[in-house]
């Protein structure tokens, strides 16, 4: 079996106005010990789920882990002597053959000398937040960096030696523009990323501008936000474009030069297993899940203890398994096989389907269903509709 493994860094230099994520700003000297806590609980994995009475399954234990991805939060903020230390605790936890080792990055966190200590470490695929091309944009949403620093970044991360540079951008920040984005677009696609993230604004009352949104305020440039429809107009905008630079769109928000999809998102996707570490850190053994506790201090003071540091855990039922297959399935553009679900779960699924293909939200080719290209954008109504 192949395993992934998340390490989560919840700290960032700033905190954007659109994150909803459970992260902070807290003081640099914070960052030595956590990195060491992560270090533990890898190190003492089996050990620790042992002393807890919550066996790590057996398939787990002898997997080999082929992928990392180091996510936040913003992970270049470690030093790389820390970043290091993390990844050479995964191969003494566990048997490795890794293939993609990723860390995000902000670009502002960038230089050449840190670029080549992370290679050396071991990361050989950055995900660089740029988010937009747009000084404008930037400032407003909260981001450090500006324009300028993307393209230095990448530079710097080229120079070293990385040859996968993720680049991502957000479609609905505020003061955009149809002329902001469609710059944006073309600005990242002459920097040549080997793969690309496209994500639409999401509001809810989890972030500072959501919330300012819901309220009618204008803090955070709230009133500057675009309408739902020319956020659905940049996205599809996006996608045309990037199909005309060769990349292959594989899933809602993300696309890739051929060969290189993101191995370990691939896993969330096909509901591969993976563990989790660090605070908030997410975990699915397959019939599983189960989640770290969000508060740095609160993890780290298990992890000293010698605790597992596991706030919540759910054992899928198949009606929630099945519907993590249709809702997570249907996100890959490649779509979902009906017959091979319906053997494998005991159902019927043709008839959840109809009315979604007669209203053209979804195609069906034999038993294959997938989201109607052009219907991307609104993917979240199939979903609700196909899991009511």
């Amino acid at each position: 079996m192949r395993l992934g493994v998340y390490i989560q860094v919840p700290f960032c230099q700033t905190k954007c106005t659109y994150c909803n994520f459970h992260t902070g700003v807290v003081s640099a000297e914070r960052f030595g010990p956590y990195a060491a806590a992560i270090c533990s609980e890898l190190r003492g994995c089996r050990e620790l789920y042992a002393a807890a009475g919550m066996k790590l399954p057996e398939p787990l234990a002898r997997a080999v882990v082929d992928t990392i991805y180091l996510g936040g939060g913003t992970p270049s903020l470690l030093a790389a002597e820390d970043l290091a230390r993390i990844l050479a605790a995964v191969r003494e936890g566990f048997a490795a053959e890794l293939e993609e080792v990723t860390l995000e990055a902000d670009p502002e966190t960038i230089d050449e000398r840190k670029a080549e200590a992370w290679l050396g470490a071991g990361a050989n695929r950055i995900s660089l937040g740029a988010q937009s091309f747009s000084d404008g944009e930037l400032s407003a949403a909260g981001r450090m960096h500006r324009s300028a620093d993307i393209g230095c970044a990448v530079r710097a991360l080229r120079g070293a030696g990385f040859a996968n540079i993720s680049l991502d951008l957000i479609a609905g920040l505020p003061k955009q523009t149809e002329a902001s984005w469609r710059s944006s677009v073309e600005e990242l696609l002459a920097l040549e990323p080997e793969h690309v993230s496209i994500y639409m604004l999401e509001v809810d009352e989890g972030s500072r501008l959501g919330g300012e949104i819901l309220r009618g305020g204008t803090r955070y440039s709230a009133q500057l936000v675009p309408e739902d429809d020319a956020t659905a107009a940049f996205y599809e905008h996006a996608c045309k474009r990037l199909a005309a630079a060769g990349y292959l769109h594989y899933e809602i928000s993300n696309w890739a030069q051929p060969g290189l999809e993101s191995r370990h998102n691939l896993k969330y996707w096909r509901r591969e297993p993976y563990l989790g570490f660090g605070a908030g850190a997410h975990s699915f053994s397959g019939t599983d899940r189960w989640a770290n506790v969000h508060d740095p201090a609160e993890y780290l003071r298990a992890i000293e203890k010698g605790s597992l540091a596991i706030q919540q855990k759910e054992t899928l039922t198949a009606e929630r398994a099945l519907e993590e297959e249709l809702f997570l399935g249907l996100r890959q553009l490649a779509g979902i096989d009906i017959s091979a679900l319906e053997e494998r779960y005991g159902v019927k699924l043709g008839d959840r389907f109809s009315a979604l293909a007669l209203s053209g939200l979804v195609e069906r080719e034999a038993s294959v269903v997938r989201l109607a290209p052009e219907r991307l954008c609104v993917s979240n109504e199939v979903f609700a509709e196909l899991l009511r």
